[in-house]
């Protein structure tokens, strides 16, 4: 199947940078019934997205200065094993934040490419509901399934 990609008109996304700032009332949420990914739509989830990603840029900084303070040589075996198996869960979230943070960067890439909010399989537009709880999203709900069934027959083979 080959996906279509949303190719944009003039006056797109990469116009609005020179534009300058969308007006963006502190209570505004995307609606269905305004056009699919118009400049306010895409400065809520542009904001949204680094939102995002400054808080976990921070927790990151605070976990990085939390392990640099608890650097310390405790003598109780249970006690370091205990701080150890700390140290790698908050190693592991890390990661998971690292990785979480790539994917903002490539959801603002494609802000900026006008593709964001349209499926990378099937070309169409991705529900703002799921942007709005996922807005790494880069699926409609539909295909995000198929490509996770095709992927659990594929490991169960």
């Amino acid at each position: 199947m080959t996906a279509h990609l949303h190719m944009p008109a003039s006056g797109d996304a990469r116009d609005n940078k020179m534009k300058g700032e969308v007006f963006l009332p502190d209570d505004y949420k995307p609606a269905e019934d305004e056009p699919f990914m118009n400049d306010r739509q895409m400065e809520y989830f542009r904001r949204k997205l680094l939102t995002w990603k400054a808080e976990l840029l921070e927790d990151s900084r605070d976990t990085i200065e939390g392990m640099k303070d608890n650097t310390r040589n405790i003598p109780d075996i249970a006690d370091r094993a205990s701080e150890e198996t700390d140290r790698a869960l908050e190693l592991r979230t890390r990661d998971r934040q690292r990785k979480l943070v790539s994917k903002i960067d490539a959801a603002l890439r494609r802000l900026d490419d006008g593709d964001y909010g349209y499926c990378e399989m099937t070309g169409e537009p991705i529900s703002l509901k799921r942007l709005d709880a996922r807005p790494i999203a880069t699926m409609t709900l539909e295909a995000q399934e198929r490509h996770e069934r095709r992927e659990k027959v594929h490991r169960d083979d």
